[in-house]
């Protein structure tokens, strides 16, 4: 009876054995084909490339000066503030006129002095040289009239000239603007000892303006498409000029390693007030590069890489590239492609290499 249930029991294992080799066999058969994976392709090629660069500046202007005492004094008048448009001969300050109208008092003195001891040695010298011509006195008195009346000729020029310096001193205690312009700085106060030559206004003169623009020093290494930029107010698009380069720093600013360049804009419209923050945009000169849409971009081990198609086994590979530069929607390539790739633009974030795709009917 033991036997008999031991039979049973093995029979019944291969039975179960061979059901399930059969259901696997079955399976096998009945499972479907692996379908292509549907990707979006596109056939790359050279076309004209630029870079565009854009930097933003200031308005300013072309002549800036710094305006100041020619003498020493105290501040007793401010007569203008930042921001104030002066003419040409305008009272900016005065400085306190005491010292200079007391020099002025003393060099007038001095030249009435001057004038009266003239006056003295030319009738002198008048009297000595009729009484030369008849004989009644000395060649030595002569000499010693005309040398008289000689000193006294240069002591009142000397006067006069010491007058003059006095006049202008006292003209120097009031500071004039010496152009058309805007006050962009003001570094004096009522009641400040000024000192002759320090800095007591900065005046932007009327006339050219220039766009002020510091730039990182690679951007030279790049040709760039002629020699003029677009400038557009950023406070407002719709206000724009050309500039060309005036003047280029020979020298990188050590605190923001760039290069500061002057640009002088070309009839400047109203808009561009000083001070004003303007875009330059320029462009380097077209070259030939191979443009791809910024999701047909992935990597592998080497780093930037795309899909590739096979155009026989519509296959797909990942090939590495080089990227020259990241644009916005794109990616420019500057090795790694050929014109006439087909490069899988999207869908290869599901891809194998080696699996077969279907793009465009292709395959279907």
């Amino acid at each position: 009876m033991g036997r008999f249930c031991m039979l049973s029991s093995f029979r019944i294992i291969l039975l179960a054995l061979l059901a399930l080799s059969l259901a696997g066999c079955g399976g096998e058969k009945s499972q479907p084909a692996r379908q292509h994976m549907l990707v979006k392709t596109e056939v790359v090629q050279l076309q004209p490339w630029q870079t565009v660069i854009r930097l933003t500046g200031d308005v300013q202007a072309r002549v800036s000066t710094e305006l100041s005492f020619r003498v020493s004094g105290r501040v007793t008048e401010r007569l203008v503030d930042v921001g104030a448009h002066v003419n040409a001969g305008d009272v900016l300050a005065r400085i306190d006129p005491t010292e200079q109208q007391a020099d002025l008092a003393g060099s007038q003195a001095a030249v009435a002095a001057a004038e009266a001891q003239l006056r003295v040695a030319k009738a002198n010298f008048e009297r000595q040289k009729s009484l030369i011509d008849k004989g009644f006195t000395t060649r030595v008195a002569f000499d010693q009239a005309q040398e008289s009346l000689r000193t006294a000729e240069g002591s009142l020029e000397t006067a006069k000239a010491q007058l003059g310096n006095a006049t202008d001193a006292l003209s120097y205690t009031e500071l004039r603007a010496s152009a058309s312009g805007i006050i962009t700085a003001r570094n004096i106060e009522v009641g400040q000892v000024a000192q002759a030559a320090q800095s007591a206004y900065t005046l932007a003169e009327d006339g050219a303006r220039d766009a002020v623009i510091d730039v990182y020093e690679s951007i030279f290494l790049t040709p760039w498409e002629g020699r003029s930029a677009k400038l557009t107010l950023l406070s407002d698009p719709s206000v724009t000029a050309m500039a060309t380069p005036r003047e280029i720093s020979p020298t990188v600013d050590p605190k923001s390693g760039s290069v500061r360049v002057k640009m002088s804009i070309i009839d400047p419209p109203p808009a561009m007030t000083l001070g004003s923050v303007v875009v330059a945009e320029g462009r380097s000169k077209p070259v030939q590069r191979i443009v791809v849409p910024w999701s047909a971009l992935t990597s592998d081990a080497n780093g930037p890489a795309v899909w590739v198609v096979d155009p026989q086994s519509h296959a797909v590979s990942l090939k590495s590239i080089v990227v020259q530069t990241y644009e916005t929607n794109s990616v420019v390539v500057a090795n790694g492609l050929a014109p006439g790739d087909r490069v899988v633009t999207e869908g290869g974030k599901l891809l194998r290499p080696a699996q077969v795709v279907t793009y465009d009917g292709v395959n279907a």
